[in-house]
């Protein structure tokens, strides 16, 4: 690949880094940045809706869609620009499954009508979404999830259970997945739809974190009506719709621009900290840890950029986007723990508190991180996606 970008490109990548550098500086006190930070408190709430109303007025949260529905038209090169700059500064404002992978369903699976009622609403950043997939008993193998859905009339009736819903709480729309036909093996029999939060049948119920922060909840279906029109794609095809969807731009060049900055921050940490009347950054077992991770880190970006290059070629690849996925998020969860070994005692401080470290960030990442080795996909998921279907290996039957 060519990892030299175009003056267009180059231009962009400084527009970029000029918006998010001012936008970090109107961050609430005590803002870490990362998914917790987003939904468990008003202010990081407040937060990131107001930034997503300056991304929408730049048309940043569309950046590849064609124009006619609220796009740029932008690359996927582009698009990974954008993820890394806006992650590198922990700014948020861009809704995590709206654009990402609600809009590729849509743009792939969706009518007409269905692409003219809801891509300009996500562009416009007026959708707030939610994802109904993981259930009690299907999570890493989302295709047994068994929310039933039993056409009436105009509409689909709706009862079954989610769990590890993000968001649930704040958003205002939710997409699913129910089943549709119980007698279809299951990969198939399953339907796509989009639904309003507000809707009669819908119970949100927390999921609290040992450090008591809200992101994720339970989502309950009780006779939730969704009207046929709201589906997305052929009915019983869900599950290629949402394939659709989670290949777009997974090449999470976003997590490994939040590591980088982690690191850094945790080498400066080191520069001004003195133990046994030495600065820790002297210390050859410190400095030998940070340097791994630094190693680390380039070799994690260094891949995701190519993993943006694939895709440009060809949007369904499968292979290299779960390597990527396995490599950073088990990274991740490395690099908190060693930050909370490398301060010692103070480390295991929650952000809050007056004597912790980086504001408690690598505490939050320690709860935080081990979760992003399961959303998405596990870890165990993209080992078996790389082997089946980047090195082509046999399955074992």
């Amino acid at each position: 690949m060519d990892f030299t970008f175009t003056p267009q490109q180059e231009a962009l990548r400084a527009e970029f880094k000029e918006f998010f550098a001012e936008e970090e500086k109107r961050a609430p006190e005590g803002w870490t940045g990362g998914i917790e930070a987003l939904f468990a408190s008003d202010e990081g709430w407040v937060y990131h809706r107001s930034v997503a109303e300056k991304l929408a007025e730049r048309g940043w949260l569309a950046l590849p869609w064609p124009k006619e529905y609220g796009g740029k038209e932008h690359s996927y090169m582009e698009q990974l620009i954008f993820s890394e700059v806006k992650s590198y500064h922990r700014v948020p404002g861009a809704d995590l499954w709206g654009p990402y992978i609600v809009a590729p369903s849509i743009l792939e699976y969706g009518s007409e009508e269905i692409k003219r009622e809801w891509l300009p609403r996500i562009a416009r950043a007026e959708i707030n979404w939610c994802q109904g997939w993981s259930e009690p008993n299907a999570g890493s193998d989302l295709a047994s999830l068994t929310t039933r859905a039993v056409e009436d009339g105009d509409d689909y009736v709706i009862n079954g259970q989610k769990t590890w819903t993000s968001g649930a709480h704040r958003a205002d729309h939710i997409f699913l997945m129910a089943r549709t036909d119980p007698n279809a093996p299951k990969h198939r029999g399953l339907t796509y739809f989009l639904s309003e939060m507000d809707r009669p049948g819908i119970t949100v119920r927390p999921l609290l974190y040992m450090n008591r922060a809200h992101l994720y909840n339970e989502v309950y279906f009780d006779n939730l009506r969704i009207p046929k029109r709201n589906i997305v794609g052929p009915v019983n095809v869900g599950w290629y719709v949402t394939m659709a969807g989670i290949n777009f731009e997974r090449s999470m060049v976003g997590g490994v621009a939040e590591a980088k900055r982690d690191l850094e921050d945790l080498v400066e940490f080191c520069k001004q900290t003195r133990r046994d009347g030495q600065v820790l950054a002297k210390d050859p077992l410190v400095r030998q840890r940070l340097a791994e991770f630094a190693i680390e880190i380039e070799a994690g970006r260094q891949w995701a950029y190519n993993v943006s290059w694939l895709q440009s070629k060809n949007p369904m690849i499968a292979g290299e986007p779960s390597a990527s996925k396995y490599f950073i998020t088990e990274l991740t969860v490395r690099l908190a723990n060693a930050g909370v070994e490398i301060m010692g005692l103070y480390g295991i401080l929650r952000t809050g508190s007056k004597w912790a470290n980086l504001q408690g960030k690598f505490e939050a990442l320690c709860q935080e991180s081990l979760g992003i080795t399961i959303a998405a996909g596990s870890t165990e998921t993209m080992i078996n996606l790389i082997a089946w279907m980047g090195l082509k290996l046999p399955r074992i039957r």
